[in-house]
C-alpha cells in the first residue's frame, strides 16, 4: 500500500463518512477529488474518471460551469447571507421562486426552500399533516411509500424510503408510514404477467391497502418518477395513470420526489412531464443548482397553500423553516443554472443524446450476466444476474455490483453500484464522443468481471 496523503490520513482519522462501511474506512483507502472539469474529476494523484453519476446523480451541468461559478461570486460579494424568516426575504430568492412556478409540471402556488432532498421530503411530510389538521381532518395522516424508495435520510424521509439500511438498528421507520409494492416489473411481475397487468395489479393492492388502513386516516402517497436509488427502476405503462385515479378516488395528495428527476434528466424538466404525474406537492434539490450549492425546494398547490396560509393565521405563524432557507448564494446559482439549462438548450440535448445513451446501455445488456436494461433520458441501469436469461441471480456475497463499480474505477469510470445494479447518471453536458468513451471504459470493467467468474 502507497504511504497516506496529508489529506488521506486526515479523512480517515476525522471524517464520519455518508454510506460507508465505518469499521472498513481506512481499510479501504478514500478516494479523495481534488478537482473537476467538464464530465471529469480528478483524485489526489491526478488519476482523471468520467464522473458517470454526476456525482450523487446531481452535477447536471458538470464540474465547471464559468456562469454557475461566477454567479456564486457575485452573490457571495453581494449578499453572502440572509434568512426568510418573519416576513424577510432577498431577491435570488424572490425570483427563484416565480421562475419554478412558471416551470412546474401543473400549476403551483408557492415555493418553500431547503437545502437538501432529504430536508425537502421531511418538510413535505409536516405540510401534509399541518394541512389535514388545517382542513379538520387530523385522523388522515398516514403516508404511503413504495418498496425500494429512496426519499432521504431525516427520521421521517428515511422512514418514507424502502431500503433496509436506512432502517436498520436506527429505530426506523416511524409510525403512521404505509408500505406498497415498487413498479419493478422485471422483478415484481407474475410469471407471464404483462407490464400494463403488473401496473393495474400494483394500483389494486394500493386501493386495497387503502381500504383495509380506511380512506379517512390516509393522507398522502410519495412517488419518484423514476426510483434512482433503488436501482433506477422506470414505471411500465399505464402505472402512473392507474395509481392517481386511486388517489383521486380517495382523495389522497400525490407528492412528486423529483429529487433525482427534475431538471432535464428525463428529457422534460420534470419526471412528472415524462410520466403524466400531477402531484399537489412537488420536491426536487439536486440539479436545480446543478449542485454547485445546498439548495431544494418544495412546490405546494394552492388548495394546500390556502389551508395552510388559514391555520397559520389562527396559530400567529408557520412554525417551520431552516435559518439557510432560501440563502441568497445558493438562490443566485440555482437561478443562474435554470437560465443555463435554457440558454443551452439542455432538455433538447438529452432527447437528442437519450437514444444513444440507450443503446450504449443495451450493447452491454447483450450479456449473460446482464438480466434486465432500463433507461430514460440520461438516465439508465444494468441489472446483473449469474444468468440473465434465466434470471438467476449471483449470490449476494460475491457483490458482482460493487466488483464491476471498482473495475470501472480502475478504468477511469465512476458508476454505482445499488446492490448488483449498475447506474449510470451522466452530466447533462456529455457529448457523443464522451458518452462513446463512457461506454468503452464500461464495457472493458464488465469483460474484467466476467473473466472472475
Amino acid at each position: 500500500m502507497n504511504a497516506r496523503t496529508p489529506n488521506a490520513a486526515a479523512d480517515v482519522a476525522a471524517h464520519l463518512h455518508s454510506y460507508t462501511n465505518l469499521a472498513t474506512h481506512g481499510q479501504v483507502e478514500p478516494l479523495l477529488i481534488t478537482r473537476g472539469d467538464g464530465i471529469h474529476v480528478e483524485d489526489e494523484a491526478g488519476r482523471r474518471y468520467i464522473e458517470g453519476m454526476s456525482g450523487l446523480w446531481c452535477a447536471s451541468l458538470g464540474f465547471s460551469h464559468p456562469r454557475l461559478v461566477q454567479a456564486g461570486i457575485d452573490a457571495l460579494k453581494t449578499l453572502p447571507y440572509y434568512h426568510t424568516f418573519n416576513h424577510r426575504s432577498n431577491p435570488a430568492a424572490a425570483q427563484l421562486a416565480e421562475r419554478l412556478l412558471a416551470l412546474a409540471p401543473v400549476p403551483m402556488a408557492r415555493v418553500f426552500f431547503a437545502n437538501s432532498g432529504s430536508e425537502a421530503n421531511d418538510s413535505a411530510v409536516k405540510m401534509i399533516w399541518y394541512y389535514f389538521n388545517a382542513i379538520g381532518k387530523p385522523a388522515k395522516k398516514k403516508i404511503i411509500a413504495r418498496d425500494r424508495a429512496y426519499h432521504g435520510v431525516t427520521v421521517a424521509s428515511a422512514s418514507l424510503g424502502g431500503l433496509a439500511a436506512n432502517h436498520s438498528d436506527f429505530d426506523l421507520p416511524i409510525d403512521r408510514i404505509l408500505r406498497t409494492g415498487s413498479p419493478h416489473h422485471y422483478r415484481d411481475a407474475l410469471p407471464g404477467e404483462s407490464a400494463e397487468d403488473f401496473a393495474t395489479r400494483r394500483a389494486d393492492e394500493l386501493e386495497q391497502l387503502i381500504l383495509n388502513e380506511g380512506p379517512d386516516t390516509v393522507a398522502a402517497f410519495f412517488a419518484e418518477p423514476v426510483m434512482g436509488a433503488g436501482g433506477v427502476i422506470v414505471p411500465p405503462p399505464t402505472y402512473f395513470e392507474k395509481i392517481q385515479a386511486v388517489l383521486r378516488k380517495y382523495d389522497v395528495l400525490l407528492v412528486a420526489d423529483e429529487v433525482i428527476c427534475g431538471f432535464g434528466r428525463t428529457g422534460e424538466m420534470f419526471g412528472s412531464t415524462t410520466f403524466g404525474v400531477r402531484p399537489d406537492i412537488l420536491t426536487c434539490a439536486k440539479s436545480l443548482s446543478s449542485a454547485y450549492v445546498p439548495i431544494s425546494a418544495v412546490m405546494v398547490s394552492q388548495q394546500i397553500h390556502e389551508a395552510m396560509a388559514a391555520n397559520s393565521g389562527r396559530i400567529g405563524t408557520f412554525g417551520h423553516g431552516y435559518t439557510y432557507s432560501g440563502h441568497p448564494v445558493a438562490a443566485a446559482v440555482a437561478l443562474e443554472t435554470l437560465k443555463v439549462y435554457e440558454d443551452e438548450g439542455i432538455l433538447t440535448r438529452t432527447r437528442e443524446l437519450a437514444p444513444r445513451f440507450a443503446q450504449g446501455l443495451a450493447t452491454q445488456a447483450e450479456r449473460r450476466i446482464v438480466g434486465n436494461m432500463r433507461a430514460v433520458g440520461l438516465i439508465g441501469a444494468l441489472e446483473l444476474m449469474l444468468d440473465g436469461a434465466a434470471r438467476t441471480p449471483f449470490d449476494p456475497a460475491l457483490k458482482a455490483g460493487y466488483q464491476v463499480a471498482q473495475y470501472a474505477l480502475e478504468e477511469g469510470l465512476i458508476v454505482r453500484a445499488m446492490g448488483d445494479t449498475v447506474a449510470l447518471c451522466p452530466p447533462l453536458i456529455i457529448t457523443p464522443a464522451e458518452m462513446d468513451e463512457m461506454f468503452a471504459r464500461l464495457g472493458r470493467a464488465l469483460d474484467r468481471f466476467e473473466k472472475t467468474l
